[in-house]
């Protein structure tokens, strides 16, 4: 299971994985899906596959129609909501800018700290920026 677990990883990290909808997931839950409906395909098919080099997400793509169905379309939607998370979290200091500048601007920049003071003045942050921050999995 830990095999399976390591080769999802390798997988959404090999395809480059980018964001921006209604729903997001980040790289744990994305492992956790794929390896309920992947890991069975890939003791199947891909046994032999190393972790490294994206081994294993090559051998799935080769045999994707050996693989089940579901695999197939949870590594589609997986790889989606991975990529929206990842464009949410470049998208979210420009559409929080305004906030930040707003409520702080005493608050130096950099180790999230801007983050943690919109996170704490989420009320009065705009709903454009709390949306950002939740679609980019800070929240």
């Amino acid at each position: 299971m830990t095999r399976i677990l390591f080769a999802v990883a390798a997988i959404m990290m090999a395809a480059g994985i980018t964001t921006a909808s209604a729903q997001t997931v980040g790289f744990a839950d994305a492992i956790k899906i794929l390896s309920v409906s992947c890991g069975k395909d890939i003791e199947a098919h891909c046994k032999n596959a190393n972790l490294g080099n994206n081994e294993i997400g090559q051998c799935l793509e080769q045999n994707q129609s050996k693989i089940s169905a579901q695999c197939n379309a949870d590594r589609v939607r997986v790889t989606a909501l991975i990529q929206e998370r990842l464009a949410a979290q470049a998208a979210a200091p420009k559409l929080c800018d305004r906030d930040a500048q707003q409520y702080c601007k005493l608050v130096k920049p950099g180790a999230g700290h801007v983050l943690r003071c919109l996170l704490k003045a989420q009320p009065s942050v705009s709903n454009k920026c709390n949306e950002a921050i939740d679609l980019a999995g800070y929240r």
